[in-house]
């Protein structure tokens, strides 16, 4: 179960017209926190991402789900699923009953728990987002650049120009 603050951050992104795959980062952020915090384990950053991407849907954000071929069948009924749940409350509550459920989520979570840290490590969620980014065509790439250059506005520019500048200098000295 999602916190409420996550909750309430992903409203806030709603509100603030952003897109459907922002409001679920929250939950994937929630999801990351939580295995670096040692609460659970998960074998990749993939899994983690995965996890709060079911949330998200199941929390009623508005993510399609994947495109045929693009991932299993099973995962993209897995999808259909949490969509279907969080668009109405009932939904979820109808497939099993409170115990099974229950039994479900604590098994779940006691697997989760023998899992390990390293998968939402920083260095495993670079290479995460480098590998999903390289399989994306260079026009997508550079047209998400441009409009988070555009969104960022003339002090947001003007700060990550100084960072680049720095980080190019650092670098130079190596």
């Amino acid at each position: 179960m999602p916190e409420q603050k996550t909750l309430k951050r992903a409203a806030a992104d709603k509100r603030a017209g952003k897109s459907a795959s922002t409001q679920a980062g929250e939950f994937v952020k929630e999801q990351v926190d939580k295995v670096r915090a040692g609460k659970h384990g998960v074998r990749s950053a993939k899994q983690a991402i995965a996890i709060g991407l079911s949330e998200a849907r199941r929390a009623g954000v508005d993510l399609k789900p994947p495109k045929k071929g693009a991932t299993s069948e099973a995962t993209r009924k897995k999808a259909q699923k949490d969509s279907a749940a969080g668009q109405h409350e009932g939904a979820a509550k109808k497939s099993a009953s409170n115990e099974s459920s229950a039994k479900r989520s604590r098994v779940s979570t006691s697997v989760l728990k023998r899992e390990g840290k390293a998968g939402a490590s920083s260095a495993a969620m670079s290479k995460q987002a480098k590998s999903a980014a390289a399989k994306r065509p260079a026009a997508s790439r550079s047209a998400a650049a441009k409009k988070a250059a555009a969104t960022k506005g003339a002090a947001g520019r003007s700060a990550a120009a100084k960072k680049a500048a720095h980080t190019r200098a650092s670098r130079a000295h190596h």
